[in-house]
């Protein structure tokens, strides 16, 4: 097992987690094309914080305020950021993300306006992330849920 220029695992074999007790590592095979926004895999070390999925809102109004994919996906991001910092962690602590969304269509077509949001808010830990379009959210006029996985500092 090697690492490459940027730190990250390569080879077949898990590395030990970051020297942070809590540090997500991501798993980069050998051979295969770095991913762009995302991670293959991560291993980690500590205590797991599972967060349900964080729609666009306000979670204290319980209201959707924004009708655009990129404002709610900012908002659930944001929503995602609340909740680590209120368990001991930051996004860089994030070992996975599972995006739901309404419209793939639209998913892409905001993806320019995402991206620095998403960059600015974990800068630059890619976790592992799936993307799933539904046909439906729980709440009326939700265009994207958020699930996310975290490993907490000790």
């Amino acid at each position: 097992m090697s690492a490459d220029r940027d730190g990250e695992a390569t080879g077949a074999r898990a590395p030990e987690p970051g020297a942070v007790s809590g540090t997500p590592v991501p798993i980069q095979p050998d051979g295969w094309p770095r991913p762009r926004g995302y991670a293959h895999a991560m291993v980690a070390h500590g205590r797991m914080l599972f967060i349900a999925g964080q729609i666009g809102w306000d979670p204290v109004a319980e209201q959707i305020v924004e009708t655009d994919f990129a404002a709610q996906t900012r908002r659930a991001l944001d929503n995602i950021a609340t909740l680590l910092r209120a368990a001991g962690a930051e996004p860089h602590h994030v070992t996975r993300l599972t995006w739901y969304i309404t419209d793939l269509d639209a998913y892409r077509r905001a993806r320019p306006a995402i991206g620095p949001v998403f960059r600015a808010l974990f800068d630059g830990h890619y976790p592992a992330m799936s993307v799933v379009q539904v046909a439906a959210l729980l709440e009326p006029g939700a265009l994207v849920e958020i699930e996310a996985t975290a490993v907490l500092p000790e």
